[in-house]
């Protein structure tokens, strides 16, 4: 009788050990493409990405580099202080998006050219989000919109 209630013991600690290992696995696999990582513009230029690899870069809008082109596609560069990638998007723009501004964008780095595939803009005039104020601030061009 011992024996079998031991037996049923590691067997449901078996079974347990391989659930917890299988939902681990897949919970990792799933969450593969779901994780996009933060890059400054002088970080995406001192260590490019691997191809086809989603991340985020976010920066400022540089001053003069803003070109609307045909239909809805639309050209600037994005910098720290430090470096510049030229970004490249098709689509709507948030209304706040403009030069001299802070925004975050999604998308691949194809021959060096960030192709966004989503542009967030600040919400509003004092906004920015906290992994662009760090790049600005490494870069020491980071100005508080406070004072």
């Amino acid at each position: 009788m011992k024996s079998l209630k031991k037996q049923r013991r590691i067997q449901i600690i078996l079974v347990t050990a391989v659930a917890l290992a299988l939902s681990t696995a897949l919970i990792g696999y799933a969450m593969r493409d779901g994780i996009n990582f933060f890059r400054a513009p002088s970080q995406v230029i001192a260590e490019p990405p691997a191809p086809g690899e989603v991340f985020r870069i976010g920066g400022l809008v540089a001053s003069g580099s803003l070109q609307r082109g045909q239909g809805e596609t639309i050209r600037f560069d994005v910098t720290d202080g430090g470096a510049s990638v030229p970004v490249v998007f098709s689509g709507v723009l948030p209304d706040l998006f403009g030069e001299d501004q802070g925004m975050v964008g999604t998308g691949r780095y194809v021959n060096g050219v960030f192709e966004a595939t989503e542009i967030l803009a600040k919400h509003d005039e004092t906004y920015m989000p906290k992994e662009v104020v760090d790049a600005l601030k490494a870069q020491g061009v980071y100005k508080d919109p406070e004072g």
